[in-house]
């Protein structure tokens, strides 16, 4: 299990600025359909419980999430996992603990390890932190109506490969339709069937590139749904305040109306 998980995660998530080294424009991003967009979106706890497994399984090992806590993957609207569920897979992990001087299974109090590998980023914040979506013309547009895009840019790098590899100073890169400049240093991370889920899922690249990046998105924004919900909450008070304000103003104002001052 081991040797699987480190094979796969040497070809982990890459989507830091510094590894493609090629001049162009901005790559294509897909637009996915996740259930999280819109002011009445919410996260689905089947997608994020797969988007979890295929971090384990393939990005954990070089790729950290040290802003997360473990003990939020049983938090509703997130994953939800059963608390016996968290505690098993916190001891995944290995841990360091100062008062130990040692290292020890990790608990689900703890956070995600670190990256890996100096040059994996880290992917706590890394759905916010890239834009999938732009302009036209720096007006922004694209972003009001369809998101920042942040988890349509990682699904889309995710299965943007194409197939194509060149070679530049003894380094070899791998053409990508999402990735800015087209060549990207990084090898394909996702192959058909590389998780198998227990649920018998769709295990396609696409489905596993969206799967994964709904579960990023999570990580970065683990409070969208009460956001949403404290939104919408606001919104419905301002109207009901804005009524009775209309309303009394009319009240106030209306043995007045209508009469003429001499």
């Amino acid at each position: 299990m081991f040797k699987k998980l480190l094979v796969s995660a040497i070809a982990a998530i890459a989507i830091a600025p510094g590894a493609a080294m090629a001049a162009g424009g901005a790559g294509h991003v897909e637009d996915f359909e996740f259930s999280f967009e819109g002011p009445f979106g919410s996260f689905d706890q089947n997608q994020l419980q797969r988007g979890l497994q295929i971090y384990t399984e393939v990005c954990a090992a070089c790729h950290g999430l040290k802003q997360v806590p473990i003990r939020t993957l049983a938090d509703e609207g997130g994953p939800n996992l059963p608390a016996d569920q968290v505690r098993a897979y916190a001891e995944f992990y290995e841990v360091y603990d100062p008062e130990l001087d040692d290292l020890r299974p990790a608990k689900p109090t703890d956070h995600f390890p670190g990256s890996g590998l100096e040059t994996a980023p880290d992917l706590s914040m890394m759905a916010k932190a890239r834009a999938g979506f732009h302009g036209p013309y720096g007006l922004g547009l694209n972003q009001l109506f369809k998101g920042m895009g942040g988890a349509e840019y990682i699904a889309s790098l995710l299965s943007g490969y194409t197939g194509e590899e060149k070679e530049e100073a003894g380094t070899i890169f791998y053409e990508n339709t999402a990735f800015p400049g087209g060549w990207i240093a990084m090898a394909p991370p996702l192959s058909d069937e590389l998780v198998e889920f227990a649920d018998g899922h769709a295990n396609d690249v696409h489905h596993l590139a969206a799967d994964v990046s709904a579960f990023l998105m999570w990580t970065a924004e683990p409070k969208m749904m009460a956001r949403k919900q404290a939104g919408f909450v606001g919104v419905l008070f301002l109207t009901l305040l804005s009524v009775l304000l209309y309303l009394t103003n009319k009240r106030i104002w209306a043995p007045l109306k209508g009469k003429k001052t001499s």
